[in-house]
């Protein structure tokens, strides 16, 4: 699409990899490479976007999922660890990870969908907000850790008894 840029934020040992297919393609003015930033100006980076794609293998946590949510951005990523569980069909789209082909096409799929649609994209980016202040403000996650402690010490306690 024409009117599209890609944003790609944080470095690492594939950024030449992709600098160079970006070069092939000659994509330059489609995408921009951004580099490591403080967390105030990722922010804002996101604030600027329209859908945060998260396409990683590696990071489990997926903490940059939920930040995303929180900026209202819907978010396209694999259906794997953190960003599978913070991920709901309500603030998303989950891709199923497998053959490299197969994900690229779905990934290219689900981007083309929210590029068409822009009231889907609005209520998905409405929705991630809305799960990221109800799901992961600190008091809340503090009261499920309790809970699981609980958990685990009750059951302790009931294996002393047994």
């Amino acid at each position: 699409n024409p009117n599209c840029i890609l944003s790609i934020v944080g470095s690492g040992p594939d950024e030449t990899h992709l600098r160079n297919i970006v070069q092939r393609a000659q994509l330059e003015s489609k995408v921009r490479f951004l580099g490591w930033m403080p967390r105030n100006e990722l922010q804002s980076e996101m604030a600027s976007c329209d859908v945060f794609l998260f396409p990683s293998l590696r990071d489990g946590g997926g903490g940059v999922v939920i930040e995303a949510m929180a900026a209202g951005k819907p978010v396209v990523c694999l259906d794997l660890s953190g960003p599978g569980m913070h991920v709901t069909p309500d603030c998303g789209v989950k891709i199923n990870p497998g053959p490299p082909g197969k994900v690229v096409q779905d990934l290219a799929a689900a981007l083309e969908h929210l590029y068409k649609d822009g009231e889907l994209r609005q209520k998905l980016g409405n929705a991630a907000r809305e799960r990221a202040r109800t799901e992961y403000h600190w008091d809340k996650l503090g009261k499920r850790l309790m809970g699981y402690y609980d958990i685990s010490l009750n059951s302790k306690a009931a294996d002393r008894v047994n």
